[in-house]
């Protein structure tokens, strides 16, 4: 659908520390949900039929980067919000995290196998060896991809590198769309990739009551 012009909006009200919000900002794209990253970085979205990504890096991004069949992924400090749709082609990004991390929802995994459109060893079944794990609830997750090593949070579009990476799955029962933020910060910034983190499931979870 082409270029869309950059979205305006009201301030948001964050529940965090002072001095944790003094060095973050909300960013988001026109379509999509946003997230909270450091202030000063530069974002940018792609989307589609399969859903959406919101891409913050304190290195500027262009478009030629990310669609080129060159590039493998971002390779510094990164905050990736992913949203794949679970009623579109997005059911097949679902579908590999769901096999890895959400055993609820196993019975999606298999009827997305069984259309035979991508080979069933696609989604592979079970969590990283190294990835840490902690379940909020059936549908939620929080993960911290270690260094060097591969996992959630280099699922998608991130190559692994000397430091962790923090982040969150969730899917949204009944659509079956699946929300991941990967975040990955300098090790003095833990704190900032565990407010990023917080955000997102706040929020998700406040929409998840209206």
């Amino acid at each position: 659908m082409g270029s869309q012009a950059t979205p305006k909006g009201k301030p948001k009200a964050v529940a965090i520390p002072p001095l944790l919000a003094q060095r973050l900002a909300y960013y988001k794209a026109e379509y999509g949900v946003g997230v909270l990253a450091p202030r000063g970085w530069h974002c940018f979205s792609i989307y589609g039929s399969n859903g959406s990504n919101l891409f913050v890096s304190p290195d500027l991004i262009e478009a030629k980067q990310l669609f080129s069949g060159d590039w493998k992924g971002f390779s510094g400090p990164i905050v990736l919000l992913s949203v794949s749709e679970g009623g579109t082609s997005g059911r097949f990004d679902v579908a590999k995290v769901v096999a890895r991390v959400f055993p609820a929802y196993s019975s999606f995994v298999q009827g997305v196998i069984a259309e035979s459109i991508n080979p069933t060893d696609s989604f592979p079944s079970g969590p990283y060896p190294k990835d840490k794990l902690k379940y909020r609830s059936k549908n939620v997750v929080e993960f911290e991809t270690p260094a060097y090593t591969d996992g959630l949070g280099t699922q998608l579009r991130l190559q692994k590198n000397a430091s962790s990476i923090m982040g969150v799955a969730m899917v949204v029962e009944g659509d079956m769309d699946l929300l991941q933020v990967s975040a990955r910060l300098l090790d003095a910034d833990r704190l900032l990739a565990k407010a990023i983190v917080k955000d997102v499931e706040d929020e998700a979870s406040h929409a998840g009551e209206q």
